[in-house]
């Protein structure tokens, strides 16, 4: 099977979440699930506490590195105890860390994270490091040699991310790209990039703000003007993606219950490039995405779930339609 080179570029965090029996239930509100007060000045007892790692680019590199691929993480971190963690996972891993920035101006990024029993959460987030793209050496994408790369937002960083894409370009890496909220809000910005950019990934709001659509066909095929492979994600309905030569339909991998969502969809992004940069079906790759997506919410922690090769997948509601 085809191995290839993926460099990850983008966040880095320490993650610790605090999980609680009664205090952290949820209550319903104008249609709304919110966490119940907690008092100001209170003392509330914690059941548990987990320490993991996250941010989007360290988690797409630990699927990458579990899936045979070389994986190589650009991003940066402090020169602090959460920063040393994050590279410990990495490395860990088989990610190759030796382009990662460090800086002692800002504290790696960190995020603490109230867990709900229904596994959605509320995210308390210092960036730190995490988001400080001018530090990142753009230029050592053309040491590194990349077939791909896997960029997740950069905090609306346009300077950055044209010369990131500017550096696959020189090097002939293929690029897949999941878009934040900063990046979204200028839409024409984007758009720009989007000629360059191999697979897209967002979800069906966000399609919204790019193309014209209602549907996720129509979404879809709008955005084929724009980029080779789209992908939407559409959260409990599943996903849809179209190379312009078909167009794959998914339901949800299995119905389980979630323990904790973070990195769910850097596992469904990540996991569909393992597969599709392997040279396998789009109908294969949006499989295993979703088997890895599931995977990841069915434990507490970004990374513990991703499936490693070799993996045995079983069936799913998925449909391919070929396209005229």
């Amino acid at each position: 099977m085809k191995r290839v080179k993926i460099v990850c570029i983008g966040s880095a965090l320490q993650d610790v979440y605090l999980k609680d029996r009664d205090d952290f239930t949820t209550i319903n509100m104008f249609g709304t699930s919110l966490f119940d007060r907690i008092e100001l000045g209170a003392k509330v007892e914690i059941d548990k506490v987990y320490y993991s790692t996250g941010g989007g680019a360290t988690n797409a590199a630990a699927t990458f590195a579990r899936q045979g691929h070389e994986a190589v993480f650009l991003g940066v971190v402090g020169r602090d105890s959460a920063g040393a963690a994050v590279i410990d996972k990495l490395d860990e891993e088989g990610v190759d860390t030796r382009y990662v920035k460090y800086t002692g101006r800002y504290g790696t990024g960190y995020a603490v994270i109230l867990l709900a029993p229904s596994g959605e959460r509320t995210i308390l987030v210092y960036r730190g490091a995490s988001n400080k793209y001018d530090l990142v050496d753009a230029a050592s994408i053309s040491e590194i040699q990349p077939d791909w790369a896997y960029l997740t937002t950069m905090a609306g960083d346009f300077g950055m991310l044209n010369k990131v894409f500017a550096e696959c370009g020189k090097v002939g890496a293929k690029i897949m790209f999941n878009p934040g909220k900063n990046e979204l809000e200028e839409p024409q910005k984007l758009k720009a990039l989007l000629e360059d950019v191999d697979v897209l990934l967002v979800n069906k709001e966000e399609a919204r703000k790019i193309v014209h659509g209602e549907t996720l066909d129509e979404l879809a095929a709008h955005l084929l003007n724009y980029v080779k492979v789209a992908i939407i994600s559409d959260g409990e309905n599943g996903s849809m993606a179209s190379d312009g030569k078909s167009r794959v339909r998914a339901g949800v991998y299995e119905d389980v219950k979630s323990v904790d969502r973070t990195g769910a969809g850097d596992a469904f992004g990540s996991g569909f490039l393992s597969q599709w940069a392997k040279g396998k079906s789009l109908r294969d790759a949006v499989h295993f995405a979703s088997a890895n997506s599931t995977s990841v919410v069915m434990k507490i922690g970004a990374k513990d779930g991703i499936l490693s090769e070799g993996a045995e997948l079983h069936g799913m509601p998925i449909v391919e339609t070929k396209l005229k």
